[in-house]
């Protein structure tokens, strides 16, 4: 175009002058709403220089500049033409300022809710030093009034301290477990308690009527105890490993290591079938 610019009614209309440039490029107005995502329609009416369904000025403007680019001409002269055309002496502002101040309009404002929970949590976590930071003060000092200076020992008083020590009677050792089973054995009843001390042994245990109260390896440290009325056989795979208690009393040696002993006991003092 020339700086001389002729009337806008000596040059075709804008919708003309986007149809023929459409037609030259063999796009149909499928095939450019396809490409500029600007309905069939609008474009059908824009070629026919109705620009009232296009919802405003400012989207017509829109809608032409993506129309003139598909079809091959340059926007800018496409939209000059459209304003003369519209009759406007000068080129209106450009849109980008039209959105702009749309788009930092003030919203209404709304509560600030994560303002509100942050000044609550810090709130309460002064609430809770403060409280902390009082209650400790207040125990440490009831603490230290409380805490008087214990008066230096005499000699006096660690010849007392000294005399009671003496004085105290000695702790016993703690009993035996098997001292403690052996004595409360019944007097009517005749009870076995075996212990293996050293390896392993094989112990088969029975009743007076035969029925069998255990079998099976007692190791190092296992201890049965077996309660008849009348009568109590024992099996011992390895005697020498095994200490017995019969009737509260322990025995010295019911066996050899590795001897096979087999016993009986019954009520009062033990002894050896």
């Amino acid at each position: 175009m020339s700086n001389g610019t002729s009337p806008a009614k000596d040059r075709p209309s804008v919708g003309r002058t986007l149809q023929q440039a459409r037609i030259d490029a063999r796009l149909t107005v499928d095939e450019v709403s396809s490409a500029t995502r600007v309905r069939a329609q609008i474009i059908h009416a824009i070629e026919a220089d109705d620009f009232s369904r296009c919802g405003g000025d400012v989207y017509a403007r829109g809608h032409i500049r993506m129309i003139a680019r598909a079809v091959g001409l340059d926007p800018a002269e496409v939209i000059a033409l459209y304003a003369e055309q519209e009759g406007e002496a000068t080129l209106p502002p450009p849109t980008a300022p039209v959105f702009e101040a749309e788009r930092i309009r003030p919203e209404p404002r709304r509560p600030n809710w994560t303002a509100a929970m942050v000044a609550a949590i810090v709130a309460v976590i002064a609430f809770v030093g403060f409280t902390f930071a009082g209650g400790g003060g207040g125990g440490s000092a009831g603490s230290v009034a409380n805490e008087s200076p214990s008066p230096s020992p005499t000699a006096e008083d660690g010849e007392e301290g000294a005399e009671q020590e003496s004085e105290a009677p000695p702790v016993d050792p703690e009993p035996d477990p098997s001292d403690e089973a052996v004595a409360g054995v019944p007097a009517d009843k005749v009870t076995v308690v075996a212990t293996v001390e050293s390896g392993s042994s094989w112990i088969s245990a029975k009743d007076a009527s035969g029925r069998l109260l255990f079998e099976g390896v007692l190791e190092d440290g296992d201890s049965q105890t077996f309660v008849d009325d009348e009568q109590i056989d024992l099996v011992l795979g390895n005697a020498g490993a095994v200490q017995l208690h019969v009737n509260g009393k322990p025995l010295e040696s019911v066996g050899e290591l590795g001897q096979v002993q087999r016993l009986t006991y019954t009520k009062g003092d033990p002894e050896e079938g």
